[in-house]
């Protein structure tokens, strides 16, 4: 059986947050007062629309979103890890669950040369339309009271379990790496015998620290991360 590897996007394959990363491309880089005052929790994607928007009646083209959208960093070691799950496909499958967009997502890998390595992008779809502006929709609905009213990303792991499953895929692990609050939900779904690896110092880390090892709603191996080579050692000892 195959190794799934789930990763996050934000702060987790890159280095920062692809969805401010892109205010970089209006003349002042910086959102207007009243434009950030807009944002309300829980609502994100609902607010980037509103960000995207703001962007196209500037003017802004595609291809100078695109530029600046190819500078976000990879955090250190993603690369490498990125590159080893792509060269060993027979032994691994490796998705990306994300509140960021899927155009951000798609042009940032391909600018790394990693899209070959994932074999499925989950997030909000987005899109150009007839104006040329970006236009973003949530991924999907949910009853999850814990996950913002776009994703759920215990719901997207678990659907694409069942499909796999339902197809013939079963994975003797799973290894779960992100960082932020959205992450905890998924991470508590995982089963024994797989593994969740949350960002030293980042939200994850303190939630999963905070519920403790003898948390009976968590099930797998905790395992913390500072660079993508952390996660290269731990994956590389697991299916060699």
């Amino acid at each position: 059986m195959k190794t799934l590897v789930v990763l996050d996007f934000d702060h987790t394959v890159v280095d920062d947050n692809s969805d401010t990363w892109v205010i970089r491309c209006t003349p002042e880089q910086r959102l207007p007062d009243w434009l950030r005052k807009t944002c309300q929790k829980g609502r994100w994607t609902e607010y980037m629309g509103r960000v995207m928007a703001y962007i196209g009646d500037q003017a802004i083209a595609e291809d100078a979103i695109r530029h600046v959208m190819e500078t976000v960093p990879f955090t250190d070691g993603m690369l490498e890890l990125l590159n080893f799950i792509d060269r060993n496909k027979d032994k691994m499958d490796c998705i990306i669950i994300s509140d960021s967009n899927s155009v951000f997502i798609d042009w940032i890998l391909r600018a790394g040369g990693v899209r070959g390595a994932v074999d499925q992008v989950f997030t909000n779809p987005a899109q150009f339309d007839e104006r040329g502006y970006l236009t973003v929709q949530c991924c999907h609905s949910h009853d999850c009271a814990q996950c913002p009213l776009n994703l759920c990303k215990r719901k997207v792991l678990r659907d694409f379990l069942g499909s796999q499953s339902h197809n013939g895929v079963e994975y003797r692990t799973t290894f779960y790496i992100g960082d932020g609050g959205n992450d905890r939900c998924p991470a508590e779904s995982l089963a024994e015998g797989d593994i969740v690896m949350p960002r030293k110092g980042y939200t994850l880390e303190k939630l999963l620290c905070r519920a403790g090892p003898a948390s009976a709603s968590l099930k797998p191996r905790v395992v913390v991360w500072s660079s993508g080579c952390d996660i290269l050692s731990e994956i590389s000892s697991s299916v060699n």
